[in-house]
C-alpha cells in the first residue's frame, strides 16, 4: 500500500498565480529611478548656482552701472573692457584688486594652517581615553555649531576699544595698555584672522577625529613595541594615513576662507581697513558701493577661474604624491 503524499501548503501558495497590477497604476522603470530621485536636487542646483553663475558671466561683458541697471537685459555690450580694467595693474581698479588679492592669500594661508594645527593637536589629544573627554569634545565643537552672525557680532563687541573684553583682559594682565584699536589699521587683519580660526578649527578637529578613528590601533602598538616615540609615530604613521583626509580638508578650508564674506562684512560693514580688505568684500564694494556691476562681475569670474586653477593644480599634485607613496 503506497502512502498518498500530503500537499505542501507553502509550495502550493508559492505556485499560485500572481495577480496582475491594477489598471491605471504606472510604475517607474528601475533604470530611471535614480535620475528621478536626483531631479529635485538638480533643479535646485541649477536655480541657485548655475543660473546666477551664467547671468554673472554675461554681465561681466556688459557696461552695467547705475544708469543701465534698470534695463540690464539691454545694457550696452562692453566686450573684454571690464576684464582689462580689472587686470590693469597701472590703473586704480587693478592695483586695488591686486592689493586685496594679496591680503586674501595671506589670510587664507594663515587661517587654514593655524586651523589645521589646532585641529590635529586636539584630535590627537582626544584619541586617548581620559576623564572629561566627552565634555572637551562638546566644548571644542561649540564655535562651529554657533550661527556665524551671532558669533561674529559677539566678537565685534569683544573687540571694542573702551568697553571690549579683550582690551580689559589684556590690559589687566599688563600685556597691552588696554586701548588697542582691534578693528582699525593693521590690527584689523589680526582680528579677522582670530575670528576665522576660532570658527573654522572645530571643523578641522571633527574631520581629523573621524580620520584618526579609522586608523587601526594595532599599528601604534607595533610601533611602540619597536621603540618608536610619539613624534615618530605621528610623523611616520599618523600623517601618511591621514593624507587622503588632509587632501580634502585643506582644500575645503582654503575655498571657504578665500570666499569668506560673512566674517569681514559683519566685523567691518562697509568701512573695511586696507589690511583686512578681502577680495569678497572688495568685489562687493565694486558692485554695490560704486555701482559698477559689470566690473564686479568680471572680478567674480576672475576669482572663480583662479579657484578652479588652484583646485586642479592642488588635486594633481596631491594625487601624484599619494601614488608615489
Amino acid at each position: 500500500m503506497t502512502a498518498t503524499p500530503t500537499p505542501n501548503p507553502t509550495l502550493s501558495r508559492d505556485l499560485e498565480p500572481v495577480p496582475p497590477p491594477p489598471r491605471g497604476r504606472r510604475t517607474v522603470a528601475p533604470r530611471f529611478l535614480p535620475y528621478l530621485l536626483l531631479l529635485p536636487a538638480l533643479v535646485f542646483e541649477l536655480l541657485v548656482h548655475v543660473v546666477p553663475m551664467i547671468a554673472g558671466t554675461v554681465n561681466s561683458f556688459r557696461q552695467l552701472d547705475l544708469y543701465s541697471l534698470r534695463e540690464w537685459f539691454s545694457a550696452p555690450w562692453n566686450g573684454l573692457t571690464n576684464y582689462r580694467v580689472a587686470v590693469d595693474l597701472s590703473g586704480e581698479a587693478g592695483a586695488a584688486l591686486l592689493s586685496s588679492f594679496a591680503v586674501t592669500v595671506a589670510f587664507a594661508v594663515l587661517s587654514v594652517a593655524i586651523s589645521w594645527l589646532f585641529g590635529i593637536f586636539a584630535a590627537t589629544m582626544l584619541q586617548s581615553r581620559f576623564r572629561g573627554r566627552a565634555v572637551l569634545r562638546t566644548v571644542f565643537l561649540i564655535p562651529y555649531a554657533l550661527p556665524v552672525y551671532a558669533a561674529v557680532i559677539t566678537w565685534k563687541f569683544m573687540f571694542g576699544r573702551d568697553n571690549g573684553m579683550i582690551n580689559a583682559v589684556l590690559g589687566g594682565l599688563g600685556i597691552t595698555d588696554g586701548g588697542t584699536f582691534w578693528l582699525l589699521g593693521d590690527m584689523a587683519f589680526v582680528s579677522i584672522l582670530l575670528v576665522s580660526v576660532w570658527h573654522l578649527w572645530p571643523f578641522a578637529l571633527l574631520t581629523l577625529m573621524a580620520g584618526l578613528q579609522s586608523i587601526p590601533t594595532d599599528v601604534y602598538e607595533a610601533a611602540s613595541v619597536d621603540g618608536a616615540s610619539r613624534w615618530t609615530q605621528f610623523r611616520r604613521l599618523t600623517l601618511p594615513m591621514l593624507a587622503p583626509v588632509n587632501q580634502v580638508l585643506v582644500l575645503v578650508l582654503f575655498l571657504w576662507t578665500f570666499n569668506d564674506f560673512n566674517v569681514p562684512y559683519i566685523l567691518f560693514a562697509e568701512s573695511v581697513p586696507a589690511s583686512a580688505n578681502l577680495i569678497s568684500i572688495h568685489i562687493y564694494q565694486s558692485s554695490f558701493i560704486t555701482w559698477n556691476f559689470g566690473l564686479g562681475a568680471a572680478m567674480s569670474v576672475l576669482l572663480l577661474l583662479f579657484l578652479l586653477v588652484v583646485t586642479l593644480v592642488y588635486l594633481a599634485v596631491t594625487s601624484r604624491r599619494s601614488r608615489r607613496a
